[in-house]
């Protein structure tokens, strides 16, 4: 198991520093607090959440790559990114380690998982090293190795009240989540009860006396038994003695159901970045079709993201490879073309500029001269 914390890992020395949010596992206001009852609410059980990070995160991870060959195939190979890019949404920060062969050179990229990592800062608060726990063991890593070279990269959401730690897009997504997952099971348990509410049987005698305690345990055993549960549903009440049935519960359209659930939909989706018709969500004004949305999600989630993602792992590659750059060729998304020809039209028609100038402009390389 050593070799997947890198060779030259060191024995954990320091206590690392975890935010509470991390830490508690206590509900507050009747939402799930700790990373792990997040998970399971917002992606494991819910279908919204879930289908939102798997849009982003998979086409993220299948975007083109441009730069150094070698940089490129470390990046590309497997699915780190779409691991790094899903961990980033719901955690809101991402460990990607760098493990050098027999000659010390980069061999592989390895995602590792987020809530098993720590950060660890020296007494000025600057992060030197993390730690690792999995298997009952902890590792350090330090950041650095060797000649100031990174073995670790670290990347994160934006925090602005943490130094350390990035905010996943889960803790915005977990009051939806929870409110579209309760309605959920509301629905089932409603349809368990062949669609029909809750109430109460109340006892009105002509005389007005009340039950005795062994008829009222006795009654209490009869509903329990003949008349609950989803095996029961559907079975008439056979009410005599005074007795009369009176529903309590609203009905799913007193509680404006549809609507409550397509609410709470949509803050999910907007929670991950995601155009909510993308999701399945009708009904939504904001982006006349689903090419609009594309464009849109593209535009002001994945590109984003992924410049933030090729931006920490060149710096990191930079101190083994040397200078690397990487970046994602757009010209390969058929959902930008309408743009990119928008582009090329305005760079044509401008007189003013050489055309090397918009060669330059346009990404592509100087033309070669023909002798």
């Amino acid at each position: 198991m050593g070799w997947w914390f890198g060779r030259k890992s060191a024995p954990a020395d320091a206590r690392p520093f975890v935010p509470a949010w991390l830490q508690s596992d206590a509900a507050e206001e009747g939402f799930a607090r700790s990373y792990s009852a997040q998970f399971e609410e917002v992606y494991r059980k819910n279908p919204v959440g879930q289908r939102a990070v798997r849009l982003v995160a998979g086409m993220l991870g299948g975007l083109t790559i441009d730069g150094d060959e070698r940089a490129v195939a470390l990046v590309t190979e497997g699915a780190l990114l779409e691991g790094v890019a899903a961990n980033l949404l719901l955690h809101g920060n991402a460990y990607v380690q760098l493990i050098a062969d027999d000659r010390d050179a980069p061999a592989e990229l390895v995602s590792l998982r987020p809530e098993r990592v720590s950060v660890i800062s020296d007494e000025r608060g600057w992060p030197v090293a993390y730690l690792y726990r999995a298997a009952g063991q902890a590792v350090r890593i330090n950041r650095l190795e060797g000649l100031e070279r990174m073995q670790l990269a670290h990347i994160k959401a934006l925090h602005p009240r943490d130094d350390h730690y990035g905010m996943g897009c889960i803790e915005a997504a977990i009051a939806a989540a929870s409110v579209h997952n309760r309605a959920s099971r509301w629905n089932k348990a409603l349809l368990d009860n062949a669609a029909r509410p809750s109430g109460a049987l109340s006892y009105e005698p002509a005389d007005g006396s009340l039950l005795s305690a062994e008829q009222f345990k006795r009654l209490k055993d009869e509903l329990t038994s003949e008349f609950s549960g989803s095996g029961n549903a559907g079975r008439p009440l056979l009410l005599e003695g005074g007795l009369k049935w009176q529903a309590l519960s609203l009905t799913p359209a007193d509680m404006d159901f549809v609507a409550l659930k397509e609410g709470a939909a949509r803050d999910i989706a907007l929670a991950f970045g995601v155009p909510p018709v993308l999701v399945g969500l009708p009904g939504d004004a904001t982006y006349a079709n689903a090419r609009e949305a594309g464009r849109a999600l593209y535009r002001q989630t994945i590109l984003p993201m992924a410049a933030r993602i090729l931006e920490e792992l060149g710096k990191m590659l930079s101190d083994w490879l040397g200078p690397v750059s990487l970046s994602v060729d757009t010209d390969q998304l058929s959902e930008l073309a309408e743009d990119r020809a928008k582009l090329w039209e305005a760079v044509g028609a401008a007189s003013f500029l050489s055309d090397a100038e918009k060669r330059d402009m346009l990404g592509f390389q100087p033309a070669k001269v023909l002798k």
